[in-house]
């Protein structure tokens, strides 16, 4: 076996091991089944309204282009003051 499908064996052993025992604690179990029926929930909602999901999905896209934008433009003016900064030195 490689290192690499050991490592991640390993892992998945791992943490369905420690999940398996922290369901001997009786608040562990609760708040499992709470998360396990609050996600069914969720996922129900979403399949039964694509277009909420799409909507969603295009708004995190404009969100990142955006975020991605304006970091681009302030990296630009920061390179630009280094420059200008620079040339006064030079002079």
């Amino acid at each position: 076996m490689s290192g690499k499908r050991i490592f991640w064996l390993s892992v998945v052993s791992g943490a369905v091991i420690g999940g398996i025992t922290s369901l001997f604690n009786k608040e562990a179990r609760s708040y499992s089944k709470d998360l396990v029926k609050e996600t069914g929930e969720t996922i129900s909602h979403y399949a039964k309204n694509p277009d909420v999901t799409v909507q969603m999905a295009k708004d995190a896209v404009v969100s990142a282009n955006q975020l991605v934008s304006k970091n681009t433009t302030s990296a630009m003016n920061a390179i630009e003051q280094v420059e200008d900064t620079v040339h006064k030195f030079l002079k």
